[in-house]
């Protein structure tokens, strides 16, 4: 009889929506529980029409936020050799040496590690609607203000300023996605969301392959139109990141308090947990080439016989077939919850292609841009599956807090990394950046292997939950 009284409440409960994704959290037990002993029941075909509501309004709004954010950060290495041909690069108008660049790189992710748990925290004080909107005007205005500089000084300020406001971003959307998702259904939407990252990659491309043919227009370089136009954008679509909330029952005994504040237990059982620790070096070794695909692929694809404006446009496909490529393998995983083995091999497919890569002679450059874009594709794809493991293996809002942030931060090691591993004299080969992607995306591989056949009791402040098989 209670059973069913609840499932009546449940089924009579109106799909209004309410102002912020917090205050629909509120009811959702902080305790997680077997799914087998939930009291919650809901209707099947009710749950997939609930589900399909949700992703209509949180998906795509935060791929086309994650999208602009992307284009916001790489667009540097696109501009780093825009027109260079003509004279007219970032680098050849601002005066810049190569070891200049790296350090305005470097500072970026800098500053995106210090304020990255800082700003999850605001995130979760004030609504996300609000705070993600503040961060993309800001970083917006930073890319435009960026096409202004003419010197080092602007640009490594402007960089450190733009990696402040871009820290939150990511880390924030996964811990807001905890509060709407089953575990089993994250992977596919962090997929999605992160996937924009290759669009954007395809979009700069072709975006800088058009504004390329503005150099000289009102004596102004291309690239100091091609920065204003990408953040212009960020700045207009600031408001449309207004995450509403619908019925959440069906997440009782999985999501959590939204306006529970984390206590020194949650935080303690989250930093001795080894296990996290594990996904952390893991996410290291797949941030090198993260970053330096994103920052490099303009300046590799030129080492592979592209000039000018071609070596632009080039950079298309590959990132356009990494869109494909990601979303397979996050369905892939959350369809058979094989998430480890859909990052691990991932991790070692791309691996192999850049060792390959690396191997090749310099001149092969159809079969070099070949295997450059299968390691793209899945140096990407290994990543929505592994935070999608960790999130689920995160059972407290204070544990989200602290842990996704951390994972994200420590990841920017390898994002620094990364920076340095494509060097100039290498061209057209770069055979250290390829063998050094390589090298540690095997090593990750082998981490998440390890880490997969483990079978330990999951603990976060003081609860003893059931024993878990890593997925």
């Amino acid at each position: 009889m209670q059973q069913d009284h609840r499932r009546a409440r449940a089924q009579s409960q109106p799909d209004s929506v309410s102002e912020d994704v917090e205050k629909q959290t509120v009811s959702i037990s902080e305790e997680v529980k077997d799914d087998a002993v939930s009291p919650y029941a809901v209707d099947p075909d009710e749950e997939r029409r609930l589900v399909r509501r949700i992703d209509l309004r949180i998906v795509p709004a935060s791929m086309l936020i994650y999208l602009l954010c992307s284009l916001d950060r790489s667009n540097i290495g696109n501009a780093k050799i825009l027109n260079s041909d003509a004279g007219h690069s970032l680098m050849q108008s601002v005066h810049i040496s190569n070891g200049q660049y790296l350090t305005a790189l470097v500072i970026f992710f800098v500053s995106y590690t210090l304020f990255e748990t800082p700003s999850n925290y605001m995130l979760k004080r004030f609504r996300p609607s609000r705070w993600i909107a503040f961060l993309m005007f800001a970083w917006g205005a930073m890319t435009i203000i960026l096409g202004a500089i003419h010197n080092f000084g602007g640009l490594v300020a402007v960089r450190f300023l733009l990696g402040m406001f871009e820290a939150g971003l990511f880390p924030g959307m996964v811990y807001v996605l905890t509060f709407w998702y089953r575990p089993e259904e994250r992977a596919l939407r962090i997929a999605l969301i992160l996937a924009s990252a290759t669009l954007g990659g395809a979009f700069g491309g072709a975006i800088a392959y058009g504004v390329g043919k503005l150099d000289g227009a009102h004596g102004l370089e291309a690239w100091r139109y091609r920065i204003p136009v990408i953040g212009g954008r960020a700045v207009v679509c600031r408001r449309r990141p207004r995450l509403r909330a619908l019925a959440t029952g069906r997440l009782k005994g999985v999501a959590s308090l939204g306006h529970q504040r984390i206590t020194w237990a949650e935080a303690r059982a989250t930093l001795v947990d080894w296990r996290l620790y594990v996904h952390y070096l893991t996410y290291i070794t797949i941030s090198v080439p993260f970053s330096s695909m994103s920052l490099f692929s303009p300046t590799i694809v030129a080492g592979l016989g592209y000039k000018g404006l071609d070596a632009q446009l080039f950079t298309v496909p590959p990132y356009a077939i990494a869109f494909v490529i990601t979303v397979a393998v996050a369905w892939v995983s959350d369809r058979y919850e094989k998430r480890s083995l859909g990052t691990s091999i991932s991790m070692a497919i791309a691996g192999a292609c850049f060792i390959v890569e690396g191997a090749l002679p310099s001149d092969s450059f159809k079969l070099r841009y070949v295997f450059f874009i299968i390691a793209l594709s899945f140096a990407f794809a290994c990543i929505p599956p592994l935070l999608s493991w960790l999130t689920a293996n995160l059972h407290t809002t204070g544990a989200s807090t602290l842990g996704v942030p951390l994972n994200v931060s420590i990841g920017q090691v390898g994002q620094i990394i990364g920076v340095y591993i494509y060097k100039s004299n290498e061209s057209p080969g770069y055979p250290t950046g390829h063998y050094t992607n390589a090298g540690f995306l095997l090593v990750g591989a082998l981490a998440v292997l390890g880490l997969r056949v483990r079978e330990l009791p999951v603990k976060h402040a003081g609860i003893h939950y059931k024993k878990i098989t890593v997925p």
